[in-house]
């Protein structure tokens, strides 16, 4: 007769959560970087929070919770990436770094400090201005994504 061992941890939409975690808490972002965009902190919460949202079932609590994430916005920085012949910008950057703290209040081993940051690239004719909503969108879907995949996933 065959035998089946389980591990104990239970997975849906690629996420890996262990028994007796149900919930989390996602603070509101601190924004520390230089630059300034008045709405990125709120972005970046509502955006993790609304992942864990879609990708798990765990009840979203205010403080407390079994998981926690404690974030912060630490970078934001327009760079130039491609340079023509004459040597101006054809091509600028739009870099957001964000710094992590995960505490899993149920297996502390698995808590960590981390930084994590992605980019969006656009013409240089265009201002940062007129594409800077659109652009942010983008980097806050690939920074929830990356926080997802160290916290819950497991990648």
């Amino acid at each position: 007769m065959p035998i089946f061992h389980s591990c104990g941890i239970y997975s849906f939409s690629g996420t890996s959560i262990q028994p007796g975690i149900r919930t989390v808490s996602i603070d509101l972002f601190e924004y520390k970087a230089l630059r300034v965009n008045p709405t990125l902190a709120s972005e970046m919460t509502e955006g993790i929070k609304d992942k864990f949202r879609k990708m798990t079932k765990l009840e979203q609590v205010d403080m407390d919770g079994d998981l926690e994430i404690v974030g912060s916005i630490t970078g934001y920085d327009v760079r130039a990436t491609a340079v023509t012949s004459g040597e101006v910008a054809a091509q600028n950057r739009l870099t957001v770094s964000i710094s992590i703290k995960y505490t899993n209040r149920r297996y502390p081993d698995e808590d960590f400090e981390k930084s994590f940051s992605a980019y969006a690239d656009y013409p240089s004719e265009q201002s940062l201005d007129s594409v800077e909503s659109s652009l942010c969108e983008e980097i806050v879907e690939q920074l929830c994504e990356q926080v997802l995949n160290a916290t819950v996933a497991n990648w």
